[in-house]
């Protein structure tokens, strides 16, 4: 899958901020609240996030009673994340940067941390090693990143989804960039390569709820542009996109078997290191 320069990752990003935000942030709350108090932040830690999106870890942050730095490459995301957090009444700091190359000081943060950010990175190594640098001497750092493939239900609906418009699909040909952490070890190796020391991955899973078959693609066009990428590398026409989307309304109504929504789990790995 061809990668984007630094300039088009942020265009990318910048034109699926306001979907994201109202597809995607929403679900990650619960998640970047429990991954938060597994690493111990407390009331007046300085917290700094790595490829904050709109506040799904951020906004927990906050609510924690920490004093938030929010990053992000895009300047719509954050633009969401600051009307969230007025919204809220939560105060915290919001600056545009690339997590490549922080323009921060080294040793100047209790804990760093980023849930679905670092994990995209082209570059993930030199995006962790940034994530640590900041880091003070005794501050812990923070990755909350996709699990095991198999376990990623909405990708294998995806793909299902795409098979019954593109008979023979099986995947795209090398694993998406999302999942280049889903091997627990792997993660735990790196976050140590970056520097960091007594790291502990823990294994668990996150749900979401989705109505209907058009609520599942909404959410995949909105989460991040690698799905986007892997509809245009397919040559999904608007016909085959029609048929996708018939194929997954069919997988969620026979999911929710019912009810009024399906629900999808996803495997969870939570890196928690000190430096």
């Amino acid at each position: 899958m061809e990668s984007l320069n630094p300039g088009q990752t942020r265009d990318a990003w910048d034109d699926i901020a306001k979907g994201y935000d109202q597809f995607v942030t929403p679900g990650n709350f619960t998640l970047g609240e429990d991954a938060l108090r597994k690493a111990g932040l407390r009331p007046g830690m300085k917290f700094l996030d790595v490829a904050a999106g709109s506040g799904g870890l951020s906004i927990p942050a906050a609510r924690l009673g920490a004093r938030v730095l929010a990053t992000d490459l895009s300047p719509r995301m954050l633009d969401q994340l600051r009307a969230r957090a007025t919204q809220e009444g939560l105060t915290l700091e919001t600056r545009a940067m690339d997590g490549h190359a922080l323009d921060l000081p080294s040793d100047s943060f209790d804990m760093a941390g980023s849930q679905f950010g670092v994990m995209l990175f082209p570059d993930m190594r030199r995006g962790l090693r940034e994530l640590a640098r900041v880091v003070k001497p005794g501050g812990v750092a923070l990755m909350v990143v996709f699990g095991s493939l198999a376990k990623i239900e909405f990708f294998s609906f995806f793909v299902r989804a795409i098979e019954a418009a593109i008979p023979g699909f099986s995947g795209p040909p090398e694993t998406p960039l999302p999942f280049q952490l889903q091997d627990p070890e792997k993660l735990r190796q790196e976050m140590i390569k970056a520097g960091l020391e007594d790291v502990r991955v823990e294994q668990t899973s996150a749900s979401r709820e989705y109505q209907s078959g058009s609520h599942l693609w909404d959410w995949l066009m909105n989460s991040n542009p690698v799905a986007r990428m892997i509809v245009d590398e397919v040559g999904l026409t608007p016909e085959k996109i029609r048929v996708v989307q018939q194929a997954l309304d069919r997988m969620v109504r026979e999911r929710a078997a019912g009810r009024d929504a399906a629900v999808l789990t996803s495997a969870i790995n939570i890196g928690i290191g000190t430096k």
